[in-house]
């Protein structure tokens, strides 16, 4: 019986998504057709127009108070309205869930204890059908309700029923956003720990010439020690799921550019950033009172950028007094030739895929030949990434990449290892 009344449930559903709906308190407020809506409140209205009512609502209990979380209306003026609440034990729905009123009532006027109820006479009520939602764990959340404002003894125990089987579909939706929401809820909390706390650090690896074997200069990198243990890359995506990663880069540059002043004045320190933080308004300012020549910004992103006059608008004032840009990951996808492209960056940092056993890979020497080419020809500098072997260092020596960074030179380090390897120490 369930399930033939599950696939009833659904075929109303269906069947609302190809008619017009009326407006909603559940909605924005404006007129919207079933398939522009969320399966929940289609359900909503299909269940509410099946059985004739003027009003349906899915409510929520929470301290002493009913709800409304979805509702469903004839008008959108209607007596209620999502987001509104009002103190449970005046309503119905408490009544229904303790059990001093029905669940299908054809006309509360018959109904002594729903008569006791001011809102019977003042909307007034009708017919009414109420019946509790539950969560996985038996946990009641609230109670899925249709009414009208005149009565219907054709109502039956069969509507009850479909009330029901949808009352447990929208359980599970609503379990499903719950756990969303507690799992976003612990991102959140993560990253305000991140971002309020000690949990991010900032290490240094080397950038060295080629032929002088001397370091010219340090890339900062983000590390984090808080739990659970995570590589950056996922830090930095949870923060941008939570809408935070502006803030999370911003603090990561101002950690890394401390550096600049326990280190030699011939040194300089490359920060990473994305394209969005560069635009947001205050990336010029993390960078107020910095010695900009000793600074080298990476634009990171691996996204296509629309609008690369914005970011031309906050760098090229910057560049003007010394900043360098640098495109990261070049070789590595579509978007960071786009970068090359528009952003006329003072460096170029070939990707690992290219650098990767490029001693015995022909079409990878050839490519960082082209690369070097390119950077001769528009006055920028190659730094070839990820060089782990003697064999790949010798390789891109002849080919006259100038500048790499890897494994093979120097693993990321912290501030203190990096003063000890260029032999400075903190005035």
């Amino acid at each position: 019986m369930k399930d033939v009344l599950t696939s009833a449930a659904l075929a109303l559903v269906q069947q609302s998504s190809s008619s017009p709906v009326s407006p909603s308190a559940s909605s924005s407020g404006s007129p919207a057709r079933n398939g522009t809506r969320p399966p929940l409140e289609r359900g909503l209205h299909a269940i509410r127009r099946h059985l004739g009512m003027e009003v349906a609502f899915i409510s929520e209990f929470i301290d002493g108070r009913r709800v409304f979380r979805h509702v469903d209306a004839d008008a959108a003026d209607g007596p209620v309205k999502a987001g509104a609440s009002d103190p449970l034990e005046e309503s119905y729905c408490q009544r229904v869930v303790d059990g001093r009123l029905p669940e299908l009532i054809t006309d509360a006027c018959l109904n002594t204890e729903a008569l006791s109820l001011p809102a019977t006479r003042a909307l007034p009520v009708g017919a009414h059908l109420s019946v509790p939602i539950r969560l996985a764990d038996g946990q009641l959340y609230g109670t899925f309700c249709c009414f009208s404002r005149s009565a219907d003894h054709t109502l039956t125990r069969r509507d009850l029923d479909m009330m029901r089987v949808f009352a447990q579909m929208a359980a599970e939706e609503i379990q499903d956003a719950l756990a969303a929401q507690e799992a976003r809820r612990l991102v959140e909390d993560r990253i305000e720990a991140v971002c309020n706390a000690d949990g991010l650090k900032m290490v240094y690896q080397p950038i060295v010439d080629v032929r002088s074997a001397r370091v010219g200069g340090f890339e900062s990198l983000a590390r984090f020690s808080l739990q659970p243990l995570r590589s950056p890359d996922v830090w930095f995506a949870e923060a941008a799921h939570v809408g935070r990663a502006v803030e999370m880069e911003t603090k990561a540059i101002r950690l890394a550019l401390e550096a600049l002043t326990q280190l030699p004045p011939d040194i300089y320190v490359t920060v990473n950033t994305s394209p969005e933080t560069i635009v947001n308004g205050h990336f010029a300012s993390v960078l107020q009172g910095y010695p900009l020549e000793r600074i080298v910004v990476e634009v990171t992103e691996h996204q296509v950028v629309e609008r690369y006059e914005d970011i031309a608008a906050v760098m090229l004032p910057l560049q003007s007094q010394g900043l360098r840009v640098a495109i990261d990951d070049a070789g590595a996808g579509y978007a960071s030739f786009r970068h090359i492209l528009n952003l006329h960056p003072n460096i170029v940092k070939m990707d690992y895929s290219i650098t990767h056993c490029i001693d015995s890979d022909r079409s990878r020497r050839a490519l960082a030949a082209a690369m070097h080419g390119f950077a001769s020809e528009t006055g920028c500098h190659i730094v070839a990434e990820g060089v782990e072997t003697t064999a790949e260092l010798e390789t891109i020596r002849r080919l006259g990449i100038g500048r790499a960074q890897g494994y093979h030179l120097g693993r990321p380090m912290p501030l203190e290892q990096a003063q000890s390897l260029v032999g400075h120490r903190p005035h």
